[in-house]
C-alpha cells in the first residue's frame, strides 16, 4: 500500500519531518488510540510465508501420500471387479470398504495430529514472544512486534531484530547485519542524517533505512516505522520466493524406504495374480487376492506413525522444559553427537556478581566503583549482566547517586571494540568520558595509568604488572574488565575519542558454576554427546570454570590460533580440542561448519547476538526463552530452563521418537518382506487361496491398529545412550534377516493346517472330499492361518522392539500392551461372531490351539536366536 505512494528512495532521502508527516506521526510517537485504529485497519505486523495450511490443504495432503494413492486405486479396482462387474446377487463391496477404511483411518488420524501440531506450535509461540521498545504517548514500553503499526517510533539497541521497515531518525554508531537480505557477512553502518549519506541503487543498502529481517550488531538508534508485514522489503522477498523447506536426511530415508516397498508391491502383486490365475483357474479371484496382497505390502500407516511420533515427542519434550519450534528438527536433536555451547549461563549460573573493584595498586577502591556505576547506569545500549552487577554492588556499598550526573553522549558496545563509553557531566559542568571493556582492548586505548593517586605514562613495566594481576584474578575464575576515564572531552564523542585515556582500575566478576553442571556433563557423556566450549571469554577464566565442572582444561585454542590455521588444519583441530576461547562470532560459525563437514551432527546452544551465526550453521540451533530476539528466531529448539540437564532430557526424548519410528519401520518392512515369500509358496503349493481377500484386508486392519500404540512405547536405556541416524541400509539389512524368518513358520503352519488340522476336522484329505466338505476345509484353513498370522505378526513386535528378552529384561509400555493384546483378542474371537460368518470363517477345532501355541513359541524363539546373532554381528538391532 505505502510503496505505491512513496518509493524507498524518497523515504530514505526525505527529511525526518517529511517522513513523520507522511506516516502521520510525531516526535513523541503515536497515541495508543491512533495505534489501535491503525492496527485494526492495516492488520498485524506478521509475515505470511505461505506455509499456513488450512483444513482443506491439510486434508488433501493427508490423502495424497504414495501409499494412500495406491490404496485408493486398489479400492477402485476392487469395487469395480466385486460390485460393478458382477451380477447383483453376487455383488459385495466389502473389500473396497475395508481398503477405504484403512485409508480413512490413516488419513483422519494424520489430519487430527497435524491440526493439533499446528495448534501446539501456535500455543508455544507465546513462550518465545519477540518484543520491541516502542514510544507511544511519549512513553517507551515493550510490546509484541506483531502489534506495531505505521508511524510507531521504535528504539533500537544491540541484539534487537528490526521488526519492520524503518526510516531512521536518530542513530549512534548504529551497525546492522543485513545478511538475510543481501548475503553480506559484514555489518553496515546506518545513519539518520540523509545529507551525510551516500545512496546506492540497491534499496537494501540505503543507509537511512533499516529493514525487517536484519539485526542490530552494535550501537543504538530510533526509527519511525514506515511499512509492516507483507509491505516490507523482507515480506516481498518471502512472498516471491516461497521456497520449499530443505529435505532432511530422515525425510529422504522415509521416502527411499517407501519407494522400496512400493517396488516390492508392484512386483509382488502381479506375480501373485499370475501364479494364482494359472494354478487355480479363477482369474477374478486371483486379481482380488493380488489386490489384497498389495494392500498388505503397503505400509499405509507410515506417514501417520511418523507424524504421531513427532507430535508425541514434542509434547513430551515440552513437559520436560524443551519447546520444539520445528518438528522436523527432532530427529537431528536425537542424533546430536557434538554439542557446542558458550560458557556463560550454560556451565555457569549466569548470575554474575561484582566480586571486587580494585585500583591499579590492587586495593579495593570506592572511586573505581563510582566511575563504573556512572558508565553502567547511564548507558542505553545492551545492558548485560555485568552492568546489573555493578549497579547492584553500588546500591549495596555506596551512598552515591548517579543521577547527580547528566549523560551527555555515549559510544555503545560492539563485539569488535569490546568496550563501551559514556560521557557524563557533573553539577559544575565538568565532563568526563568513562570507558569499560575487555582488558586487552582497554590497554590499547590507554596512554596513562593512575598509581597511588598520581597519573603516570603507561609503560611496559606497568603493562606487565597489570597483566600479572589480571592473570592472578582470572586463575581464581574471575572475569576481569578494565576501567578508564578522560576528563574535559568534547560534548559529542566518537570512536576517535577513545584514546589517550587514563586506566584507573579493574572490575572482577564471578559467575560460579551451576550445581548441576558436572552431573549434566557426565550425563551427556554417557549419551555419547561430546561437549565443546566455544566462548569469547579468555583462557584463564574458561579453564578455571571447566576444571570446576570436571572438564579437561589443559588444552585449548584461541581465536588468534584459529585465524592463523588453514582449513585442513582446522578440520583436524576441531576434533582434537574441546575448548576454544577468545572467539568472534564468525569463528564460532566456522568451527560448527567444520564439525558438520567432518560428519558430526552438531547442536549449538546460545543466547546472545554473537551466537546467532553459529546457531544457523548447526544442525540444530538451541536457545532459551529469555535470549535476545535474533537467537530465539534462529533456534529450532528453545529451552525454558537454561540448564544442560534439561537439554539432556530433550536429547533422550528425541532419541525415543526416532527409536519408536524405527520399530514400526523395521517390523513392518520385515513382515511385509516375509509375507512376500509366504504368499508365493502358498500360491504355488495350495489348491486354493491361502486366505480370502477380505480376510487379508481385515488382518491388515487389525495389525495397523496395533501399530498405533508404538509412539507411546518406551525405549531401552541403552538405546538412548548413543546418537541415532537414519540409514536405509540398516532397514534393508533388517528385512533380509527377519523377513525370511517369519516365512519359515508360515510354511510350517500351512503344512500342519493342510495335512493335519483340517483333515482331522472335516474327516479326510482335501483331494478326497466332496464339494461341501472342501468348502468347510478351505474355511477352516483360512481361519487358522488368519489367527496364526495375527498372533505372530503382532507378538513379534515385542521381540523386535528391543535387543533384550521381551518382558523379562525390557518391558513395553502399558498402552502398547493394551492395544496390541486387545487387537489379538478381537481377531481371535471374530470366527465365533457374525462378522466371522460374513468373512467366511469357522470356529476352530480344539487341536488348533496346540498348533497356535507351538507356532508362536517356536517363531518367537527363532526370532530371539536370529536377533542375538544379528546384534552380535552388527552391534545393534534398531
Amino acid at each position: 500500500m505505502t510503496r505505491k505512494i512513496w518509493k524507498d528512495i524518497d523515504l530514505a532521502k526525505a527529511p525526518v519531518t517529511k517522513v513523520l508527516e507522511y506516516v502521520n506521526s510525531a516526535p513523541q510517537g503515536l497515541s495508543q488510540e491512533a495505534a489501535a485504529k491503525r492496527l485494526a485497519e492495516d492488520g498485524r505486523n506478521e509475515l505470511d510465508y505461505g506455509d499456513q495450511k488450512g483444513l482443506l490443504r491439510i486434508t488433501l495432503e493427508a490423502f495424497s501420500s504414495p501409499f494412500t494413492l495406491v490404496l485408493i486405486v486398489l479400492a477402485l479396482i476392487s469395487f469395480v471387479t466385486e460390485y460393478v462387474w458382477v451380477p447383483a446377487a453376487e455383488a459385495d463391496p466389502t473389500s473396497a470398504i475395508i481398503i477405504m477404511l484403512l485409508v480413512l483411518m490413516s488419513g483422519l488420524i494424520d489430519i487430527v495430529q497435524t491440526v493439533r501440531s499446528n495448534q501446539a506450535a501456535e500455543a508455544l509461540d507465546t513462550f518465545v514472544e519477540v518484543t520491541s521498545a516502542v514510544c507511544r504517548d511519549g512513553l517507551v514500553a515493550e510490546i509484541p512486534t506483531e502489534e506495531l503499526v505505521r508511524g510507531d517510533l521504535v528504539e533500537l539497541a544491540a541484539g534487537d531484530m528490526i521488526p519492520a521497515d524503518l526510516r531512521l531518525i536518530h542513530t549512534k554508531d548504529l551497525f546492522v547485519s543485513q545478511t538475510s537480505l543481501t548475503g553480506e557477512s559484514y555489518p553496515v553502518e546506518k545513519l539518520a542524517d540523509a545529507s551525510q549519506a551516500e545512496f546506492a541503487t540497491d534499496e537494501s543498502t540505503y543507509p537511512t533505512m533499516a529493514y525487517m529481517g536484519s539485526e542490530v550488531v552494535s550501537g543504538s538508534g530510533t526509527g519511525v516505522l514506515v511499512r509492516t508485514a507483507q509491505d516490507t522489503l523482507f515480506g516481498e522477498v518471502a512472498e516471491a520466493l516461497q521456497e520449499a523447506p530443505v529435505k532432511t536426511s530422515f525425510d529422504a530415508g522415509v521416502e527411499s524406504t517407501s519407494r522400496l516397498l512400493i517396488r516390492f508391491m508392484l512386483l509382488m502383486a502381479p506375480t501373485v495374480i499370475l501364479i494364482n490365475g494359472l494354478t487355480k483357474g479363477n482369474w477374478l479371484q486371483a486379481l482380488l487376492f493380488g489386490i489384497s496382497v498389495a494392500v498388505g505390502l503397503t505400509p499405509e500407516m507410515l506417514p501417520m506413525i511418523v507424524n504421531a511420533n513427532l507430535v508425541k515427542g514434542a509434547r513430551s519434550m515440552a513437559d520436560k522444559g524443551t519447546i520444539v519450534k520445528n518438528l522436523h528438527a527432532m530427529q537431528n536433536f536425537g542424533a546430536i553427537d557434538v554439542l557446542c555451547t558458550d560458557k556463560t549461563g550454560t556451565l555457569t549460573q549466569d548470575k554474575i556478581v561484582l566480586q571486587t573493584h580494585l585500583n591499579i595498586d590492587g586495593d579495593e577502591d570506592e572511586r573505581v566503583l563510582r566511575h563504573a556505576v556512572l558508565n553502567s547506569y547511564h548507558q542505553t545500549g545492551l545492558r548485560n549482566l555485568m552492568d546489573v552487577a555493578i549497579i547492584e554492588a553500588a546500591q549495596r556499598e555506596l551512598t552515591f547517586d548517579p543521577d547527580a550526573y547528566t549523560k551527555i553522549d555515549e559510544i555503545p558496545f560492539d563485539f569488535n571494540r569490546r568496550r563501551m563509553s559514556v560521557l557524563v557531566e557533573d553539577a559544575s559542568g565538568k565532563t568526563q568520558l568513562i570507558t569499560k571493556g575487555a582488558m586487552e582492548e582497554m590497554l590499547g586505548v590507554c596512554a596513562y595509568v593512575e598509581v597511588a593517586g598520581e597519573v603516570e605514562p603507561l609503560d611496559e613495566a606497568h603493562i606487565a604488572r597489570i597483566l600479572t594481576k589480571v592473570d592472578e584474578l582470572n586463575a581464581r575464575g574471575l572475569r576481569v574488565i578494565g576501567l578508564a576515564q578522560k576528563a574535559d572531552t568534547p560534548r559529542e564523542v566518537g570512536l576517535s575519542d577513545e584514546s589517550e585515556m587514563v586506566l584507573i582500575g579493574y572490575l572482577a566478576f564471578l559467575d560460579p558454576p551451576k550445581e548441576t553442571t558436572a552431573e549434566a556433563l557426565k550425563a551427556l557423556s554417557q549419551h555419547s554427546v561430546q561437549v565443546k566450549i566455544l566462548t569469547g571469554d579468555n583462557a584463564l577464566v574458561t579453564q578455571s570454570v571447566c576444571r570446576q565442572v570436571g572438564l579437561d582444561a589443559e588444552r585449548y585454542l584461541s581465536g588468534a590460533d584459529v585465524a592463523e590455521m588453514s582449513e585442513e588444519a582446522l578440520k583436524a583441530a576441531v576434533e582434537d580440542y574441546d575448548i576454544f576461547v577468545k572467539l568472534n562470532p564468525s569463528q564460532k560459525a566456522d568451527l560448527v561448519r567444520l564439525l558438520r563437514e567432518n560428519g558430526h551432527v552438531v547442536g549449538f546452544m546460545g543466547d546472545g547476538i554473537n551466537d546467532s551465526p553459529a546457531m544457523r550453521a548447526a544442525d540444530v540451533g538451541i536457545s532459551v526463552d529469555n535470549a535476545v530476539d535474533i537467537a530465539k528466531e534462529s533456534a529450532d529448539i528453545i529451552l525454558l530452563n537454561k540448564d544442560l540437564m534439561v537439554l539432556e532430557k530433550g536429547i533422550e526424548s528425541g532419541r525415543t521418537v526416532f527409536g519408536n519410528i524405527m520399530k514400526y519401520m523395521n517390523a513392518t518392512t520385515s513382515s511385509n518382506f516375509g509375507n512376500m515369500f509366504s504368499v508365493l509358496v502358498a500360491s504355488l503349493c495350495l489348491p486354493f487361496l491361502p486366505m480370502l481377500p477380505m480376510q487379508l484386508l481385515f488382518l491388515n486392519l487389525l495389525y495397523d491398529t496395533a501399530c498405533l500404540a508404538l509412539p507411546w512405547d518406551r525405549m531401552d536405556g541403552e538405546y538412548l545412550e548413543e546418537p541415532k541416524r537414519w540409514d536405509a541400509g540398516n532397514i534393508k539389512r533388517f528385512m533380509l534377516w527377519f523377513g525370511p524368518t517369519s516365512s519359515v513358520f508360515d510354511v510350517l503352519a500351512y503344512a500342519v493346517l493342510f495335512f493335519v488340522i483340517c483333515p482331522q476336522a472335516v474327516g479326510g484329505a482335501y483331494g478326497h472330499l466332496g464339494e461341501a466338505a472342501q468348502t468347510e476345509f478351505i474355511a477352516l484353513f483360512h481361519t487358522g492361518w488368519f489367527v496364526i498370522s495375527l498372533w505372530t505378526q503382532t507378538l513379534v513386535l515385542y521381540a523386535l522392539r528391543t535387543p533384550k528378552l521381551p518382558f523379562v529384561e525390557s518391558r513395553p509400555s502399558f498402552i502398547m500392551m493394551v492395544v496390541t493384546l486387545g487387537g489379538i483378542l478381537v481377531g481371535t474371537l471374530v470366527p465365533y461372531t457374525r462378522l466371522g460368518v460374513a468373512l467366511d470363517m469357522l470356529p476352530l477345532p480344539s487341536n488348533f490351539w496346540w498348533l497356535l501355541l507351538a507356532t508362536v513359541v517356536g517363531y518367537l524363539l527363532l526370532v530371539t536366536v536370529v536377533k542375538h546373532v544379528y546384534v552380535k554381528r552388527y552391534g545393534e538391532l534398531l
